[in-house]
């Protein structure tokens, strides 16, 4: 009986199919005596979620690049000062992002591979070197910003001093041409008293024939004529041992020195000659890795930063005069890698 009250309940609901009228369906569900009602479905096909997603995504990219547009515009049009460093900054952030990426697939494959610093390639080498310093400056920069309210006084810093707060990605053009002569009369100004520690410290050295060379070393200098290879080369020995050694040398000569080498002079001694230790390996290093590669494989801009890397180690030896040309890396970076 219950059975046949079913079959004619379905067969009353569902009809014939050409029956007009509303289509509606009867579910029987357990537990539940009364019957649920509930529309057609709609025979039309329906996107899946992760095409909606796709594209609520394409365009909320696509009305941001138009907004980041039209801001722009307005600051061009209307502060063209503020655009200028404002364009510079995010410039500078993609960059900076760029060499971490970059470092970072380099310390993975020296990881993987189980190679050391020195075992890099010349161009490797480099990138690693300046990252090391330019992430420490912003480093120094995060951690002054870390107090509360103090964010607003660090733009402000970084606005007025941004040759000491800020690296190289963040500086303008102009601000690049500028800080590379800055740096150039510092060193100037260190060379003459390095110079000075240089000719008292050769009359303590007890080889005569290396001593009237560093006198002689001296007065050419003074005179603006620049030493070649052939004139250092020989003087190894005085800097290996007392009394121009690394470990030998006093707290003025390495604040001397620091300054010529654009490090900070105001440390204790320990760290004064730890700081000098450490650049003079890696520049070492870097020449060693440099004669590898080769001069001609260098670009326009590494032959310039090797220059300039250049004059860093032989500071002490060079005083140009007004017009006078630091000597090129060809000719100094090969008697580099000789040195002890």
């Amino acid at each position: 009986m219950a059975l046949s009250r079913v079959c004619w309940a379905r067969a009353a609901l569902w009809g014939s199919a050409g029956a007009p009228g509303p289509f509606v369906t009867r579910r029987l569900q357990l537990g539940h005596s009364g019957p649920a009602w509930r529309a057609p479905r709609s025979s039309k096909l329906h996107l899946s979620p992760k095409a909606d997603v796709k594209n609520l995504v394409t365009y909320m990219v696509t009305k941001t690049r138009a907004i980041n547009g039209s801001y722009h515009r307005f600051l061009g049009r209307h502060f063209p000062r503020f655009y200028a460093l404002y364009t510079v900054f995010m410039k500078g952030i993609q960059m900076l992002w760029a060499d971490a990426k970059k470092a970072r697939r380099i310390k993975a494959n020296m990881w993987k591979h189980n190679i050391k610093f020195h075992q890099l390639s010349y161009r490797e080498m480099e990138h690693l070197r300046q990252f090391r310093r330019d992430i420490s400056k912003c480093l120094f920069i995060g951690v002054i910003s870390i107090p509360p309210f103090a964010n607003y006084l660090v733009f402000l810093l970084m606005y007025l001093f941004p040759r000491q707060l800020l690296v190289k990605h963040f500086w303008t053009p102009k601000q690049q041409v500028d800080f590379l002569d800055i740096y150039h009369s510092l060193r100037k100004q260190a060379h003459s008293e390095v110079i000075t520690y240089l000719e008292r410290a050769s009359t303590l050295v007890s080889d005569e024939r290396l001593q009237w060379h560093l006198t002689d070393l001296g007065i050419k200098v003074r005179n603006g004529t620049h030493p070649t290879a052939h004139d250092i080369l020989p003087l190894r020995e005085c800097f290996s041992t007392h009394p121009l050694g690394l470990n030998q040398l006093q707290a003025v000569q390495m604040r001397a020195l620091s300054r010529a080498m654009l490090l900070t002079p105001h440390l204790p001694s320990p760290l004064l000659r730890w700081r000098l230790k450490s650049l003079t390996t890696e520049i070492h290093q870097l020449d060693r890795a440099l004669a590898k590669l080769g001069i001609g494989q260098l670009t326009a801009q590494e032959v310039k930063s090797v220059s300039d890397l250049v004059r860093r180690v032989v500071a002490g030896f060079l005083q140009p005069k007004r017009g006078r040309a630091v000597p090129p890396a060809a000719q100094c970076g090969p008697a580099l890698h000789q040195l002890p």
